[in-house]
């Protein structure tokens, strides 16, 4: 893939399902997520998470977009240095809350337990595992998506597509449209970093679901089986050797060494 590339955006997602947070630059660590990467999440009925040794879950166990599109209304942010949790709606608080802190996180969950009391299985909670990313899956990865993927799928459907639908870490500017998976088993230069893709990502019915108005008003997935014959659309890569990464990077494709 011969043209150049570029890091359009950068975000995390501190609370798996809640908002996004952009972030200008980013330090990676061998085999890990972005920091502070779904460090959190609300467990939506008891799971048996332990949070001295983190296991992998799957999101249904979790209050999460792709069953739970009302989370899109809510505005989040997330300090690391106080440990505390704001949630608004329509530009009102509603609560906040020191997730390190057992009255902190209490706060929360009563948020939750109220608001989405029908959506429950049992008890919200507050779960951290340290180190551990609630991720969709259970490697630890970074998510990529290629901005002209997302154009393509615009003319499929007919209508603008917002690319934080897909709630990605990494958007990516200037490859052709579906040339991410082309890269699979390959390695990218980004900053200082490098990442080696290992995974397609197969979207779920949480891209349907508008991040600004949290209505379910697209079938993205369904577009992307009828239209290309399966519902992928960007791509894992893992971290294979630590550094720093800024908007704007270049993204580099390095060629395998000959032996």
């Amino acid at each position: 893939m011969s043209m150049p590339a570029a890091v359009s955006a950068i975000y995390r997602y501190p609370v798996k399902g809640l908002s996004p947070e952009p972030l200008p630059h980013v330090a990676l660590t061998v085999g890990q997520t972005l920091p502070g990467d779904r460090a959190f999440a609300i467990e939506n009925g008891p799971i048996g998470f332990d949070p001295a040794e983190p296991k992998y879950f799957p999101k249904i166990r979790f209050l999460m977009l792709m069953r739970n599109e009302r989370l899109a209304a809510l505005r989040t942010r997330y300090e690391d240095s106080s440990h505390e949790l704001t949630i608004a709606r329509d530009g009102a608080e509603l609560v906040r809350g020191n997730l390190a802190t057992a009255d902190g996180r209490a706060a929360i969950e009563r948020f939750f337990a109220a608001e989405f009391a029908d959506e429950l299985r049992g008890p919200p909670r507050v779960l951290e595992g340290r180190g551990h990313s609630f991720s969709d899956v259970a490697r630890k990865v970074v998510s990529i998506i290629n901005l002209a993927s997302v154009t393509a799928l615009e003319t499929m459907i007919g209508r603008p597509v917002d690319p934080l639908r897909f709630r990605a870490n990494l958007y990516v500017t200037g490859w052709p449209a579906w040339g991410e998976f082309d890269l699979m088993d390959q390695t990218l230069a980004i900053g200082s970093a490098r990442l080696k893709v290992v995974k397609r990502i197969v979207r779920c019915a949480a891209t349907n679901v508008d991040p600004q108005t949290a209505a379910r008003d697209m079938s993205i997935p369904e577009t992307l089986q009828q239209n290309l014959g399966h519902a992928d659309c960007g791509v894992y890569a893992e971290v294979i050797e630590a550094g720093d990464l800024a908007q704007g990077d270049a993204v580099r494709v390095e060629q395998a060494k000959l032996l």
